[in-house]
C-alpha cells in the first residue's frame, strides 16, 4: 500500500501528520521511522526523559506514553473499520490521558519498551491487512476516516513528536 490518503479521508486537522509521512510504500517507510525513533529514544538518560521544556508542559516520558497511548487508539479504530464496524467512534481527550498515566513514576526504559511494543503490534496489523481493508471507512471523533488515514497518521504523529523531541526538548 503506497497510496497517500486524500483529503476526504480523514479530518483537517490530521493533514498536518500524514503531511510528514514520506511518499513510498508505507510499510517500509513505517518501519524505518520506527528504527530512527528507537535510535533517539534509547539515546535519551533516565534523567533527561523527565525534562519538561517549559513550565507545564508534558515531559519526554508524558510525550511518549501519549504517542502510544495515541497509536492504541488509533490502532483500535483502523481494527474496527478494517473489518466492517460502521458504528462510530468517540473521540478522546489527550490532556486527563497523559494526567492519569503516571508517566513520570515510570522508568524511561519502560516506557520505551511499551512504546515499541504497541509499534510492534501497529506493524504486524498493517503488514497483514488485505488490499481492499485499506480504503475502507468509518467514523470518530466526528471525522470521517478510511483504515489508510489511520495508518498514515499514526506514523505522521510519531514524526511530529519526533520533531518536536529535537527542536523543544533536546536542543536546550
Amino acid at each position: 500500500m503506497s497510496h497517500r490518503p486524500a483529503a476526504s479521508e480523514h479530518g483537517a486537522y490530521y493533514a498536518k501528520y500524514i503531511a510528514l509521512v514520506p511518499d513510498g510504500d508505507y510499510i517500509a517507510t513505517f518501519q524505518e521511522i520506527t528504527t530512527g525513533t528507537h535510535s533517539l529514544l534509547t539515546s535519551i538518560s533516565e534523567e533527561k526523559s523527565l525534562h519538561r521544556y517549559a513550565p507545564g508542559k508534558w515531559s519526554i516520558r508524558e510525550s511518549w506514553l501519549h504517542v502510544a497511548d495515541t497509536e492504541r487508539i488509533m490502532g483500535y479504530r483502523a481494527l474496527r473499520f478494517a473489518r466492517g464496524d460502521e458504528k462510530e467512534l468517540t473521540g478522546f481527550d489527550q490532556d486527563p490521558y497523559v494526567l492519569l498515566s503516571g508517566a513520570d513514576s515510570r522508568s524511561w526504559r519502560s516506557i520505551v519498551e511499551e512504546y515499541f511494543a504497541v509499534r510492534q503490534s501497529t506493524l504486524a496489523f498493517y503488514r497483514n491487512l488485505p488490499a481492499d481493508a485499506w480504503t475502507r471507512m468509518g467514523v470518530a471523533s466526528g471525522n470521517p476516516w478510511t483504515v489508510r488515514a489511520l495508518a498514515y497518521t499514526a506514523a505522521g504523529h510519531d514524526l511530529h513528536h519526533r520533531n518536536l523531541l529535537h527542536e523543544k526538548y533536546l536542543a536546550q
